[in-house]
């Protein structure tokens, strides 16, 4: 049984994640986001909340003391901020394993008509902004897992494969549902995958661009 500290708990994965872990786990949680009030906690023996922001290293210090894993599901125009806290925060804390959500194309490694189309939606201060993120934490001593879905559907279903760095990205979309599903794996065997960095999509999604545009 670990303690897990969830960076971005409102977040539609973390919720996921958050759900599949207490229903299939015995795991404590600490549930981290700027706004509190919007978390529902199911069982307050193994749950609790932590308000604080992303970009302030003591905070999430405060909030990863004594957890076992960080698991971060943050994101915005100031995730490598964030990441910077994010490493700041564990290393003060003691806390070395962390699961880190990203994007796909951050290493331009998207092939085909479908990286083109994917340089087109997301270059322009999304991508880079990813990239620079990613980069703090592999420059880091954490050992840490990164995650690049595919484009992200909120279809019911788990089934999904991995690459890794350096391959060619496959497929252009995942559920949200598949990567709660990866996030929950890891932290069940937190050995598994460290200092990796993950694409993720659903097998045989391979197309100039997601079924859903």
């Amino acid at each position: 049984m670990s303690t897990v500290l969830i960076l971005g708990a409102n977040g539609h994965i973390a919720k996921l994640a958050e759900a599949q872990l207490m229903d299939t786990t015995k795991h404590s949680l600490r549930l981290f986001a700027r706004r509190t009030g919007r978390i529902q906690v199911t069982d307050s023996s193994r749950e609790v909340t932590v308000e604080g922001d992303a970009t302030d290293a003591s905070a999430i210090a405060a909030a990863a003391r004594g957890a076992d894993i960080v698991y971060a599901n943050l994101g915005n125009g100031g995730i490598e901020d964030q990441a910077k806290a994010v490493v700041a925060g564990m290393k003060e804390a003691g806390v070395k394993r962390l699961i880190w959500i990203s994007t796909l194309g951050i290493y331009d490694e998207v092939p085909g008509e479908f990286g083109k189309w994917n340089h087109r939606m997301l270059d322009g201060g999304y991508l880079e902004t990813y990239e620079a993120a990613a980069k703090v934490i592999e420059n880091s001593d954490l050992d840490y897992t990164i995650i690049r879905p595919a484009w992200l559907s909120n279809n019911d279903i788990v089934s999904y494969e991995t690459t890794q760095k350096g391959e060619p990205f496959k497929g252009t979309e995942v559920s949200r549902k598949s990567i709660a599903d990866l996030v929950v794996r890891l932290i069940n065997d937190p050995s598994k995958e460290i200092r990796h960095s993950l694409g993720v999509n659903q097998p045989n999604t391979d197309g100039s661009k997601p079924s859903f545009y």
